[in-house]
């Protein structure tokens, strides 16, 4: 099958329109995700919303990463992440990972955490834990886009209700929907 790339369109959203395309993603509800990582570094994670599936075969997931987080260069230096599926009950949790003004110790006393056979923290009583390899690593503005390579798949939490994002606030989903 030939595909065929055409050129960019021109014009486009100009600087000021920031703004607006943000509040346009804010309508766009994401799975809240922690993404941890281990290694020489030490543990590190962050928030994340920009996680989703790539192929199923093999399995990949994209995480992208904005490179202003301090969990960024530790991430690709370690080469292994996991992505861990927020339950409705871990909001604080997520909130403690998406701050700036906590030290990665604090951010991990939240939570109970093991090893995963890749040495990331995978977090007890997440909804799934992807543990990953780094693969391939594209910038894109603002940020780092990573494809993941799935290595194990953890879904310790059956019926348990999930945390989304949804215009700039937390939201539960029943488990039960």
């Amino acid at each position: 099958m030939n595909v065929s790339v055409k050129a960019p369109l021109p014009g486009g959203l100009d600087a000021g329109s920031a703004r607006r395309f943000r509040d346009g993603m804010a309508l766009l509800a994401g799975a809240v995700t922690i993404v941890t990582t281990d290694g020489g570094n030490g543990r590190h994670g962050f928030t994340a919303t920009a996680v989703c599936s790539v192929s199923d075969m093999p399995p990949t997931l994209l995480v992208c990463i904005n490179r202003a987080t301090s969990a960024h260069p530790h991430v690709l230096d370690h080469g292994v992440l996991a992505v861990n599926v927020l339950a409705g009950a871990q909001q604080a949790l997520s909130s403690a990972f998406g701050s700036r003004s906590k030290t990665m110790e604090e951010r991990f006393a939240g939570g109970r955490w093991r090893r995963g056979v890749t040495g990331a923290p995978l977090l007890e009583g997440a909804l799934a834990c992807f543990e990953c390899r780094v693969g391939r690593v594209v910038e894109a503005g603002t940020h780092t886009v990573v494809f993941a390579q799935v290595l194990d798949v953890h879904l310790p939490s059956e019926g348990a209700d999930g945390l989304v994002w949804f215009a700039r606030r937390y939201a539960v989903l029943p488990a039960s929907c």
